[in-house]
């Protein structure tokens, strides 16, 4: 059945192709064949197959899923769970092999009592005044010493604090200790997460300190941590900082109900296993709004993509992932990542994302694997430029202007970087502001927020933009394309990986 489902595919795509294309490589020498053409014309007829009015479809399907669901497609209601239905279905139908991963989440959280946290043998501080649990802690008893962690003490005139944000911060920290961490430049998960990687006890995060960043405040930052964490005043963390060696009881006292959702996997039924294209983007929205631009519009980019090519007689395995729990810690994709073993990992030779394709006021924004604009965060890992200029040399092509955009870690890239994987992808911005020099690129409005209904209700079908969302689909059929036939310009990650790729080229 499968050589006849091939067979099927490479007649359509004989009658379809341009003429001096795809005939002309497959009468090709084999080793031309393997080695250039494909790619190329697979990449365009791909691009020709994907619709924006068909991508658009897959959108009004989320918009009819959430108003029948609450207006909502967020993980743990029935929007979501719609979602990964209907999504799973698709894939289904096309001919790929589907899996659920159960994905697991903080359902609800609050406290029984309100948090400790003492100096032995000196200051008390006052509990949702001097300091606050972070919602979602877990409940925690400690008594330990405090370990400061690349603190910048006095602080710098403006934010720019990277304590904790990379697993070197932590060189030398004392397992078992309690580890006093400064807010700035990451997210307060990412050093809760190192923290808790360098055998912390718990966390205290203090403010940074320069003026409007000195007092703690309630705050949630999502997913699912695994030991008990405190946000504190300024003064409190510069005071722990100052008497080394000091001996701090820290006590969470919380309520913490789990629920899962599952991450939708299909994989090609053809391609090498060892080498694995993976292409992502997360399926739920915030609890707020139906999120079709955030991020349905990715999820039914991908979804089209997947449809379309299902019968391509692909070289390397294609993997797409519809990640849940995105919204409240990236918890599908690094769920996802930490299951797999190393040898696992190092089948997945690169991963796309795409988050957030359609912007209302939008600009075209790859993320800047190479780091070329040498601001905010560094560069991917190796072959993570090569991406960003595949997506550059697609809109080029068009006469399309890009420009970089940081991997900040907001989206579901983080976890496949963390573990060496070259990432990239496309983004048409959120709640930030387009400048004047992107709106003479782009047009749209400079000065306005690329999407004005970011994380609310508004964020429905009305909020599409009907180009980008072409454009991008488009960018999107050509790089996947193109890498499941072709993957020579990315770096195998160790040896054993190049010498599959070696082993596959040669077969």
């Amino acid at each position: 059945m499968r050589m006849r489902r091939i067979a099927v595919a490479l007649g359509l795509l004989l009658t379809t192709a341009p003429a001096a294309g795809l005939t002309t490589v497959l009468a090709a020498p084999p080793a031309q064949a393997r080695t250039g053409g494909l790619d190329d014309v697979f990449a365009k007829l791909l691009v020709q197959q994907v619709k924006g009015t068909n991508v658009a479809k897959h959108l009004k399907a989320f918009q009819a899923i959430a108003d029948a669901g609450g207006g909502t497609r967020a993980v743990g209601t029935p929007g979501y769970r719609a979602s990964r239905d209907y999504v799973a279905g698709k894939l289904r139908r096309a001919g790929y092999k589907v899996t659920l991963q159960p994905v697991t989440f903080v359902e609800s959280w609050s406290e029984n009592a309100p948090p400790t946290l003492a100096v032995q043998g000196g200051a008390t501080y006052a509990p949702n005044e001097d300091f606050f649990t972070f919602a979602p802690s877990p409940s925690g008893d400690v008594t330990a010493q405090v370990q400061g962690v690349d603190l910048t003490l006095p602080p710098a005139p403006s934010p720019s604090s990277t304590s904790g944000c990379e697993a070197a911060d932590f060189a030398g920290f004392v397992a078992g200790r309690i580890a006093l961490v400064q807010r700035g430049t990451c997210p307060f998960v990412t050093k809760v997460e190192n923290a808790l990687a360098a055998g912390a006890s718990a966390i205290i995060i203090f403010n940074e300190g320069q003026p409007g960043r000195t007092d703690a405040y309630p705050l949630d930052i999502g997913g699912l941590q695994g030991l008990p964490m405190v946000f504190a005043d300024f003064a409190v963390g510069q005071a722990l900082a100052a008497t080394p060696g000091a001996t701090v009881h820290l006590k969470v006292d919380a309520n913490m109900v789990l629920g899962t959702e599952d991450n939708v996997i299909a994989e090609s039924r053809l391609g090498d296993p060892r080498q694995v294209v993976m292409v992502g983007a997360h399926l739920d929205s915030v609890t707020e709004g139906p999120g079709i631009n955030d991020n349905g519009s990715g999820s039914a980019a991908i979804l089209e993509v997947a449809e379309q090519m299902a019968l391509y007689p692909v070289k390397h395995k294609v993997r797409f992932a519809f990640w849940a729990a995105e919204e409240i810690g990236l918890l599908g994709s690094t769920q996802y990542v930490a299951s797999l073993s190393q040898q696992q990992r190092d089948r997945v030779r690169l991963y796309l994302n795409f988050d957030m394709i359609a912007s209302p006021n939008y600009a075209y924004k790859l993320y800047d694997g190479d780091d070329s604009d040498a601001t905010g965060s560094p560069a991917g890992p190796p072959g993570s430029d090569r991406i960003e200029q595949r997506l550059a040399t697609f809109f080029g092509s068009r006469g399309l202007a890009t420009v970089g955009t940081d991997f900040d870690g907001r989206s579901d890239y983080g976890p496949f970087i963390a573990v060496g994987i070259p990432s990239g992808g496309i983004f048409t911005g959120a709640e930030g502001v387009k400048t004047p020099e992107e709106a003479a690129l782009f047009g749209g409005t400079a000065g306005a927020a690329y999407d004005g209904c970011y994380h609310q209700a508004c964020d429905t079908l009305a909020n599409v933009n009907a180009t980008a969302l072409d454009v991008d689909s488009d960018a999107i059929a050509d790089s996947v394309a193109r890498y499941a036939f072709d993957l020579r310009s990315i770096p195998p990650r160790t040896a054993t990986a190049a010498r599959a790729a070696l082993s596959g080229a040669a077969g």
